[in-house]
């Protein structure tokens, strides 16, 4: 009897244990920072929310189109709510919204370039947007940006995983750390059923509690 009482203590603490968020939990790898690159908008669209593949009533933009889903997580693994997700990439022509970007006189004006989400309670965001393609000596990317309270917390950039060009791209081989590579890269595969061969990928992304702009300034400050 005595044994069983100690027992069920034991089995009471470990509920305890286990019920206790982080507990035994290993702590989550962040996701490393990339450069922000020289194309971040210097106009943004009028409509910035997160379906970038149609602006109004327009034609959809040219491309795969793309589904991209993923959770903004502490290194404990504990969801984030209430952070802006930005991203941003060329179109299929390779155009980005920026002056100073190549063949300006071939951009898709159906395609948004840009967009915002706003995580709930569970962290989540979702986006629809193309296929990211290559570009000048780039290969395919998105470029995401995790805004907390008014301060960068991660500037990233996603890229697809399996893709040959990325051990020819200069930003992805600066990545030393195998580790480090597998955090930035996604299957982008198929949707089942789909007839327009739409394709989705999944992408969590690990932030730290302290902004990486050691100032803190806001990237919507920096930028307006």
């Amino acid at each position: 009897m005595n044994d069983r009482r100690t027992f069920l203590r034991y089995l009471g603490a470990s509920g305890l244990w286990l019920a206790t968020p982080g507990a035994f939990a290993e702590e989550l790898a962040r996701t490393p920072r990339q450069t922000e690159g020289p194309f971040y908008p210097d106009h943004l669209p009028l409509d910035t929310d997160n379906d970038l593949i149609v602006i109004g009533k327009a034609t959809p933009a040219m491309g795969t189109i793309a589904h991209v889903t993923g959770r903004i997580l502490t290194t404990s693994g504990e969801p984030v709510s209430n952070v802006t997700v930005e991203i941003w990439q060329c179109d299929v022509n390779g155009v980005y919204l920026h002056k100073g970007s190549n063949n300006r006189d071939k951009q898709d004006k159906n395609f948004q370039g840009f967009g915002r989400f706003e995580t709930g309670r569970r962290g989540e965001y979702r986006f629809r947007t193309i296929k990211p393609v290559p570009y000048d000596n780039r290969c395919p990317h998105i470029h995401f940006a995790i805004d907390k309270g008014g301060k960068r917390m991660l500037t990233t950039q996603l890229y697809i995983k399996g893709e040959p060009l990325n051990e020819k791209d200069g930003v992805y081989k600066a990545i030393k750390d195998p580790k480090d590579k597998a955090l930035l890269v996604s299957d982008f595969t198929p949707v089942k059923k789909s007839r327009i061969a739409e394709v989705s990928a999944h992408f969590d992304i690990v932030i730290g509690s302290t902004p990486e702009d050691p100032k803190g300034d806001s990237f919507r400050q920096r930028r307006s």
